[in-house]
């Protein structure tokens, strides 16, 4: 079983757009968005991906992840048949020390919204924090892609 070990973030400003290595668009929807389970489906760029997390733990930090890639005929497919209320965004992936920040601008509505997420090997382990980092949100489940979906940014 695999865990995700990750670390949000609100972002401060749009100085990472400098540092990205290069940055994709993303569209994704839930098949299942209940807070026990989560079934994504995701077309990122030219991939499509399905993946199912499990509830994280009391922090928020760790939870069970899987993810498969899958043509993306089905996921468009897939898409057709989720949950009203589908994630639009753009990734930039920013490498600061030995890590690399996954930071989300988000469209439609949860325009606005900017996050930055760190995986992890270990809850405790220590990373460099660049200068655009804000507000640690982990754990917030409002910030939760799942959530964003039901109650989007622009209505908090």
């Amino acid at each position: 079983m695999a865990m995700e070990i990750e670390r949000k973030f609100l972002v401060r400003n749009d100085a990472y757009r400098e540092a990205a290595s290069s940055h994709k668009h993303i569209k994704q929807g839930y098949l299942q968005s209940a807070p026990e389970r989560t079934v994504r489906v995701r077309i990122k760029g030219n991939s499509g991906y399905l993946t199912i997390k499990g509830i994280g733990d009391q922090s928020g930090t760790s939870r069970f992840e899987w993810e498969q890639e899958i043509s993306i005929s089905d996921a468009e497919a897939l898409l057709s048949l989720c949950e009203p209320g589908i994630i639009d965004k753009v990734r930039y992936l920013v490498p600061v020390g030995q890590h690399t920040f996954e930071v989300d601008e988000f469209a439609g509505e949860n325009a606005g919204l900017v996050m930055a997420e760190v995986e992890l090997n270990a809850p405790d382990e220590v990373f460099e924090q660049p200068d655009w980092l804000g507000e640690e949100v982990t754990g917030e489940t409002r910030y939760y892609n799942s959530s964003l979906k039901k109650k989007p940014f622009t209505t908090w």
